[in-house]
């Protein structure tokens, strides 16, 4: 297996998010795990993206996207962590109860599953969030991705009981799964 670096995306990386965004979107449980679209991706202007890297990049308005890199530059995958504050409403209408980052966009290319990449990024992730004072983690899966599931399992995710519904399908259903912020002496 190739060895990587996980790290903070850059604004001058855009293309990149762009490009592994676009090859996520064409994975084939791409339905069950973005709400997004590779069509609706791939017609957005470069300044969507110039945008999307730079306030990733900087953590602005709560945002921070970490990619694992390849000895070769190549991008083996990426996830990004969002604050939600209390008070707001999430994308689903529910309201957020307390401070939490929101785990979205998790991608492992093919070659790259099952050695450890998807647990390294959402461990960057989380770490961040937990630095940025937010109480718990969240996320939100499909009922029918069990290999996504597996891995928030593995990473320490339980499910909380909420289920979103979703107007695509009749009876599809997203879970959320949470991981609560460890005690003090635990860290």
């Amino acid at each position: 297996m190739y060895t990587y670096a996980v790290r903070v995306v850059r604004a001058e990386e855009w293309a990149l998010v762009k490009d592994l965004r676009l090859l996520a979107l064409r994975d084939p449980v791409a339905p069950l795990a973005f709400l997004e679209t590779y069509e609706a991706a791939v017609a957005r202007p470069d300044s969507f993206w110039q945008e999307r890297a730079a306030g990733a990049a900087e953590g602005a308005a709560g945002v921070r996207q970490f990619v694992a890199e390849a000895e070769d530059g190549q991008w083996a995958g990426s996830v990004t962590m969002l604050v939600e504050e209390a008070g707001s409403v999430d994308w689903a209408g529910f309201p957020v109860e307390r401070r939490q980052g929101h785990l979205v966009g998790v991608y492992v290319r093919d070659e790259w599953r099952g050695g450890g990449t998807t647990r390294a990024l959402i461990d960057a992730a989380v770490d961040w969030a937990w630095e940025s004072g937010v109480e718990r983690v969240r996320l939100i899966v499909h009922e029918k991705n069990a290999r996504a599931q597996g891995a928030y399992r593995k990473a320490g995710f339980i499910p909380s009981g909420r289920t979103v519904q979703l107007g695509q399908g009749a009876g599809e259903a997203e879970y959320e799964f949470v991981l609560e912020r460890p005690e003090a002496s635990d860290r």
